[in-house]
């Protein structure tokens, strides 16, 4: 099914049954995670996405194929290596696991995955340009640089999921990632913090556009990091 064609499918069946059930409130927050970006008003017209969270060091959480009206017991439990191991996947994110596992892989303190394809980081990422850091929240939220193009690659495929690695590898810091002609790919320690992340970045998307006609966005000054990490201290203490 192409993505976001509202054309129903037949779940995927499980692999094997019998996997041990994720943690109440890891389903739970996946979902308000999902619940959020509909709220924050970044999703597609579409509402495409899939979201993941991380059980153990071998599997995780995925929604099914659907996002929007999601409820907890409607998400499956997935291995690293891309068994269903509970629940039933729709073949649009079955085509996707690897897309989730690498990054597990890749960073073992990540805890939740998004994808969406949100309309302003979407246009940088059909655009095939990094979008910058220039604004507060992605400072503050995780993302204190320019947020790198992944080449494009068939979704699923053995291309895309390389690409993905290989960002990984280049910005070791990044927690997030443009995918080429087709939309971003965030990452962070929970589904709560990266729903937040997601927000960040589209909202600098769009203020990066609407700047354009104004001149063109600005950097940071130098230092802006330290400052904004000292503020955070500086109320936390």
């Amino acid at each position: 099914m192409h993505e976001g064609s509202g054309e129903q499918e037949r779940p995927l069946p499980a692999a094997f049954g019998g996997a041990a059930m994720a943690t109440t409130h890891v389903r739970n927050d996946l979902v308000e995670a999902a619940e959020a970006l509909f709220t924050a008003g970044v999703m597609s017209h579409s509402g495409h996405a899939n979201l993941s969270a991380r059980i153990d060091e071998e599997s995780f959480l995925l929604t099914p194929g659907f996002v929007r009206g999601i409820r907890p017991e409607d998400l499956a439990v997935v291995s690293l290596d891309g068994q269903v191991l509970e629940g039933e996947l729709r073949s649009v994110s079955a085509e996707i696991i690897t897309m989730h596992s690498i990054v597990y892989r890749a960073r073992p303190h990540v805890g939740a995955v998004i994808h969406t394809h949100s309309p302003s980081a979407t246009a940088f990422a059909v655009a095939n340009r990094p979008l910058p850091c220039r604004t507060e929240p992605m400072l503050r939220f995780g993302q204190a640089e320019t947020v790198p193009v992944v080449p494009w690659g068939p979704r699923g495929s053995d291309v895309a999921v390389r690409g993905i690695a290989d960002v990984l590898e280049r910005y070791p810091t990044t927690s997030a990632a443009l995918l080429a002609n087709h939309g971003i790919l965030v990452f962070g320690p929970d589904p709560a913090a990266t729903a937040h992340l997601l927000v960040a970045v589209e909202e600098s998307a769009e203020a990066e556009i609407a700047a354009a006609a104004l001149g063109g966005a600005v950097d940071f000054p130098e230092g802006a990091l330290e400052a904004v990490r000292a503020s955070i201290a500086r109320v936390a203490s």
